[in-house]
């Protein structure tokens, strides 16, 4: 397909090549017009600082979701993934989570200890005052009987 535009263009231009003269050194064939040797080295390397630093920020976030996969199977008892240690260990270790994906993991721990069933009502059973709650109830069954006739 290319080679069909290129000709196209050739038959436009009356069938004439570009004279391309030969580059005395590769790296003189590439700097930019108007630039110094210098400043196009100065570009470069700020491209590759701007390059590396996007590749630590992804790299960061991508260990922060590892990060919070190891945390959620750990716990709903699921089998951890070598790939997960992998993204923490390039990144340099421990990677703290952000506050947001922190308070969703909390979030879901306070539902499963709400959610324990019969043992966790049963622990706040005990801290119920079961000798004010049997006063309350006798004074309502009085004022039943005070208001109804039939009791």
């Amino acid at each position: 397909m290319a080679a069909f535009f290129t000709a196209a263009l050739r038959n436009l231009r009356g069938g004439e090549e570009e004279p391309k003269a030969p580059p005395k050194d590769g790296k003189a064939a590439a700097l930019p017009h108007g630039m110094s040797r210098e400043e196009f080295e100065e570009y470069q390397r700020q491209l590759l600082e701007e390059k590396i630093e996007r590749d630590k920020a992804f790299a960061h976030k991508k260990a922060e979701r590892a990060t919070v996969r190891m945390h959620l199977r750990d716990k709903y008892h699921l089998a951890q993934d070598e790939r997960d240690d992998a993204q923490l260990h390039v990144a340099g270790g421990a990677v703290e989570l952000p506050q947001e994906l922190a308070a969703m993991v909390r979030g879901e721990e306070e539902e499963e200890e709400e959610e324990e069933g019969t043992f966790a009502f049963l622990t706040k059973l005990r801290d119920v005052d079961l000798a004010a709650l049997r006063g309350r109830a006798l004074g309502t069954v009085d004022e039943v009987k005070d208001k109804c006739s039939l009791m």
